[in-house]
């Protein structure tokens, strides 16, 4: 009422505003709105994981329809069980199990909102007073801003780019203590664009093993590789150290705005369950939302019917564009790619500073890039890595080139005479 003053009791979160500011997302929007709108070229992202937009990357016909017979039977209309229906986590198990020493079953898989959410739950689940994360640097930061908000301390190990960023071992061991719940290691990596191989993944789970700790594999990018190293999935190596896998359709059937994922907890040994992060998983369910029924009730004509040669184009079309990405960048010699991109949509690139003028550092750059030419770059800070960039080839070749060519054409302009 007039004349009368309230005192009112509710805050926002703070934590969240934090953690929030930090995001891919985050740092995107705020370099979009560097762009200058008198530019009428196209903006062309290089910084965002997503060629769904591209007409090059399509998704498979069965996927397709799977998805339109499901919805057209009128049969999933309902609420899922929290976990996600049989059907779907049997077919994600038997997907999953292909690739595997031993097999899964319909009841070690839970099912997610994208892998995102999978992030969500397992970093809920291992947030214990007291307890602490061991996270990549450079890493894929919705992990960090989780665990913040989670109240779960991180720890930060290296990857080591002379070495195909793999995992500084003794780093690890150095950070591990009692309260150390788990490592995250993502392979094929974002944002590195490496596959780890078969013995340096064993070289992970023994370390895993030797310290007590199970091991978060990331594995959105699974078998999108095209190097040298074959994927190999973390869970082959479950029996040495437990591994929770989680993955998605997103990127290899490339339909990130779907949003179906999951959580597959790779332990032949039942340790897992005997330290009741089984049990913790699938209550967590019991307050968190779940997939669309009919994206559950396509899975299996999806994951089955899918036919090899589209896998095969989509990874002829990447290897193309990281051919193009890495030796486009050895033409500007004020950014180094220390090592070829053979897996995932992504490679680091770092700054030589000392050439550039009027540049401050690798944020100073994505924002003055994107005022100038229209392109849009992740600044290596997003993703822990200071002065470095990341940079997607998942685009259209003949866009990429572009883009990689205003880059070029803006860093002589900006280099030191």
């Amino acid at each position: 009422m007039e004349g009368q003053s309230t005192k009112w009791t509710f805050r926002g979160n703070e934590l969240l505003d934090e953690t929030a500011a930090v995001s891919v997302r985050a740092y995107l929007n705020m370099l979009y709105d560097h762009v200058n709108k008198d530019d009428q070229r196209p903006i062309i992202p290089l910084a965002h994981g997503d060629p769904s937009a591209f007409a090059c990357f399509r998704t498979s016909p069965e996927a397709v329809d799977a998805i339109v017979h499901a919805v057209q039977s009128n049969e999933f209309n309902s609420y899922a069980p929290a976990i996600g229906i049989l059907p779907a986590r049997r077919a994600v198990a038997e997907y999953l199990s292909a690739d595997l020493p031993y097999n899964l079953s319909a009841d070690d898989i839970y099912l997610t909102v994208g892998c995102t959410q999978a992030i969500e739950v397992i970093l809920s689940v291992l947030a214990r007073p007291g307890a602490n994360i061991l996270l990549s640097r450079p890493g894929y930061p919705i992990y960090e801003s989780r665990a913040v908000f989670n109240k779960l301390e991180v720890r930060h190990f290296d990857l080591i780019p002379e070495k195909g960023w793999e995992v500084d071992l003794e780093s690890v061991e150095a950070l591990a203590d009692e309260n150390t719940a788990a490592m995250v290691i993502i392979s094929p990596g974002n944002p590195c664009g490496n596959v780890f191989s078969y013995q340096h993944l064993k070289k992970v789970a023994e370390t895993a093993r030797k310290l007590g700790i199970l091991v978060i594999a990331d594995e959105v990018y699974g078998h999108l590789a095209f190097g040298s190293n074959p994927y190999v999935p973390m869970g082959e190596l479950g029996s040495i150290a437990p591994v929770i896998s989680l993955g998605s359709i997103s990127k290899r059937w490339i339909v990130p705005g779907w949003r179906f994922g999951w959580v597959a907890t790779c332990d032949p040994n039942g340790i897992l369950k005997k330290y009741g992060i089984a049990d913790s998983i699938k209550n967590y369910f019991n307050i968190a939302s779940n997939p669309a029924t009919f994206i559950q009730a396509a899975i299996p004509r999806i994951l089955e019917k899918t036919k090899e040669d589209f896998f095969s184009r989509t990874i002829n079309i990447m290897r193309e564009a990281a051919d193009i990405c890495y030796e486009q960048i050895k033409e500007i010699p004020l950014v180094t790619c220390p090592h070829k991109p053979d897996g995932s949509m992504f490679a680091m690139v770092k700054l030589n500073l000392s050439l550039l003028e009027d540049i401050s550092d690798d944020m100073d750059f994505c924002v003055q890039l994107a005022r100038e030419e229209s392109v849009i770059v992740l600044p290596g800070v997003a993703v822990g890595l200071k002065n470095w960039l990341r940079i997607t080839f998942a685009i259209e070749p003949e866009s990429l080139q572009q883009g990689l060519d205003r880059m070029k054409a803006f860093c002589q302009r900006h280099s030191r005479k």
